[in-house]
């Protein structure tokens, strides 16, 4: 079943325990960040606190990911981590990193997921250079995605350790 809109949306406001998500990708095209993000690549920084519903919820609620990259970091990346990951750290979210520019990958096939309640998870579909092609209600056990979180948290650190480097 594809998600979108309200059924999407939903997941966030009804979830009990947690939320929490694997990013691999170098890249997110978001129609909402276009103008921030070019704003950036052309200079542009973004000083002072960020505040917004995603803050607000991570600070009341337990959100975490884990981001898999390599460096060098994109342009999209060194944009994320500005524009939200060092807002988002210190609101409450469980931010943290996997750095496999010098090790192995220990997830290579896992794609993007969200996972809400180690019981739902979404599939995240992205064409190659990042454009969103759709979310997917996945039917099968969780348990292979519980397991995925539990290497990734393992083998990162969080973001704002990473970044202190």
């Amino acid at each position: 079943m594809l998600l979108d809109g309200e059924d999407w949306a939903s997941k966030f406001k009804t979830f009990q325990t947690e939320a929490w998500r694997l990013e691999t990708l170098p890249q997110y095209l978001v129609p909402q960040e276009a103008d921030e993000f070019a704003a950036f690549k052309a200079g542009a920084r973004f000083p002072g606190l960020y505040e917004d519903s995603w803050t607000e919820m991570v600070r009341t609620r337990n959100v975490g990911r884990v981001h898999i990259l390599t460096q060098p970091l994109s342009d999209y990346l060194r944009f994320e981590f500005e524009r939200y990951y060092r807002h988002q750290a210190p609101a409450g979210e469980d931010i943290r990193i996997l750095d496999v520019t010098d090790r192995p990958n220990p997830l290579p096939d896992v794609q993007d997921f969200w996972m809400f309640d180690r019981s739902t998870v979404v599939l995240m579909h992205y064409e190659p250079d990042g454009k969103q092609i759709s979310r997917e209600l996945y039917e099968g056990d969780p348990a292979p995605f519980i397991d995925y979180q539990r290497i990734a948290v393992a083998a990162s650190v969080p973001f704002l350790e990473y970044v202190a480097r």
